[in-house]
């Protein structure tokens, strides 16, 4: 999704004058794209609901170092992607110190689509869950790559900026 990029920089610098009713514009702008984003990335609608959380918080105080002459949107991504890869990082820890993470309730906060016959929504919810559990077990330097791309509609030169590396290594890595 893609937004007036002069229209959240202006709402970015109300915001870090203090004008929260801009940050919330901001939020709201934002928290879907950023939402799908991280649900793909680490697997758990719960983990991304709070990584989504980490990101506006960190975004709120780091707004005095945000440059409104570069778009919101991927400087946002770009926190987003660092708490999550944090986020997962600690987890990695954990469960090193303290065995096996806990099964989680994935999936129950769905709802069937009553014009879709029952086996085929069975079917679609265990390939959409197989191919989140296939993405999220990615290591990251291929995972933020293809998220990007093929989720986000980052271009590559867009996804390398975002991630520090050349078009070229983001081709290579989706590829």
């Amino acid at each position: 999704m893609t937004f007036d990029d002069g229209a959240d920089a202006a709402l970015a610098r109300r915001a870090a004058d203090g004008d929260d009713g801009a940050f919330t514009q901001l939020v709201g702008r934002h928290k879907d794209a950023l939402y799908r984003l991280l649900r793909r990335y680490s697997g758990s609608s719960d983990e991304a609901y709070e990584v989504v959380q980490e990101t506006f918080v960190a975004a709120w105080g780091a707004l005095g170092r945000y440059d409104p002459a570069r778009p919101f949107g991927p400087w946002l991504r770009t926190i987003a992607l660092n708490k999550a890869r944090d986020r997962a990082r600690r987890g990695r820890l954990r469960s090193l110190v303290f065995g096996a993470r806990p099964l989680d309730a994935e999936g129950a906060d769905q709802v069937a689509d009553p014009k879709q016959p029952a086996d085929e929504a069975l079917i679609s919810l265990q390939q959409t869950q197989r191919l989140d559990r296939a993405i999220a077990a990615l290591p990251d330097q291929l995972k933020a790559p293809l998220l990007l791309t093929a989720f986000e509609g980052c271009s590559q030169i867009e996804a390398g900026r975002l991630l520090g590396i050349s078009a070229k290594a983001v081709e290579t890595r989706v590829s």
